[in-house]
């Protein structure tokens, strides 16, 4: 989620219909926190690699990135994503792959192991809250997302003028081969594969 990712579709074309849909309604509700469309169209691309897998996410918002992968998955896809609203549920209710759990992030634990997870509502470590272990949540192979980073410009990375533990926890894990990819000029995503 970005602070003003929700009115950046305002002028973005071409959006799948569901991603509108969700989108329109976060913009309805005043939801301003949506993942910016050029994270949606990177989770589109992963969520089309997963095939008959399994793809989860924590903090669902209005839907808007759920919309993303929803609309880039194959028909055989698993989707599960878990806020603490329920304000999504009739954006997804025409789709048998999608499930939208009530409760914090951590009840999303009993669907895994994920083909691909997407952090977006716990579990990353931000904010001084303890990383989920990826042993526990993702099939070998398996990728998790965090979106929402400044784009590195050194090492080790930074946040607010003190190393970012949040970020180097994924970069430096020893199961894990992490790769940051900026998806605007002032935004990152880091791209971690578990290798079992």
């Amino acid at each position: 989620m970005a602070v003003d990712g929700t009115f950046r579709y305002r002028t973005e074309d071409d959006l799948p219909p569901l991603v509108a849909a969700a989108a329109a309604a976060a913009e309805r509700a005043g939801f301003a926190c949506s993942c910016l469309p050029e994270q949606g169209r990177l989770l589109r691309v992963l969520a089309g690699g997963v095939g008959a897998g399994r793809i989860g996410e924590t903090g669902t918002g209005y839907g808007v990135g759920l919309a993303w992968m929803a609309s880039g998955a194959g028909p055989d896809a698993s989707l599960f994503s878990v806020d603490r609203s329920t304000a999504v549920q009739g954006i997804f209710a025409g789709d048998d792959r999608v499930r939208v759990l009530q409760g914090d992030w951590r009840d999303l634990r009993g669907e895994a192991p994920f083909d691909l997870l997407v952090l977006d509502g716990g579990g990353q470590g931000k904010g001084g809250e303890p990383p989920l272990n990826p042993a526990e949540w993702l099939r070998p192979g398996g990728v998790v997302v965090l979106d929402d980073f400044t784009p590195m410009s050194g090492w080790p990375p930074r946040h607010d003028g003190q190393p970012d533990h949040a970020r180097l926890y994924w970069l430096e894990h020893p199961r894990l081969r992490t790769a940051e990819v900026r998806v605007a000029p002032d935004a990152a995503t880091l791209l971690a594969t578990y290798i079992g």
